[in-house]
């Protein structure tokens, strides 16, 4: 843990201002516990990466250069609506644009249909 500290840190630095990626440390054993309980951290150092609703653990190499690579690689914006629209492929930028001039009924009664055709291939 205490060997990873340095190069964190300057990793941390790197990305201090940058507008896609937030590279932070959180201290489990202080104000930072309900957060890692949260997220389902039970050891450390634990690193963990992604959007807050979907938290993946970091897999990787502990060098600077093994964090930096997969952080130029793996952060920042993906695609979705709005801004990011351009990011996606062929196949799905048209599909996303379909569902973001959809109403919000309309929208709503795909996500039943789709509830319940999910409950019917896995009952819960």
């Amino acid at each position: 843990c205490k060997s990873l500290k340095p190069v964190w840190d300057q990793l941390m630095a790197e990305f201090k201002d940058s507008p896609a990626a937030a590279v932070v440390d959180v201290d489990c054993t202080a104000e930072g516990q309900p957060l890692c309980e949260k997220y389902g951290v039970r050891g450390y150092p634990t690193i963990k990466y992604g959007p807050v609703d979907d938290m993946k653990d970091y897999q990787g190499g502990r060098s600077y250069e093994d964090f930096k690579k997969f952080a130029d690689e793996s952060l920042g914006p993906s695609c979705g609506p709005g801004e990011n629209l351009e990011l996606c492929d062929a196949e799905t930028k048209p599909k996303i644009e379909a569902y973001t001039k959809m109403s919000a009924g309309k929208l709503e009664g795909k996500i039943r249909k789709t509830v319940k055709d999910f409950e019917v291939e896995m009952p819960v």
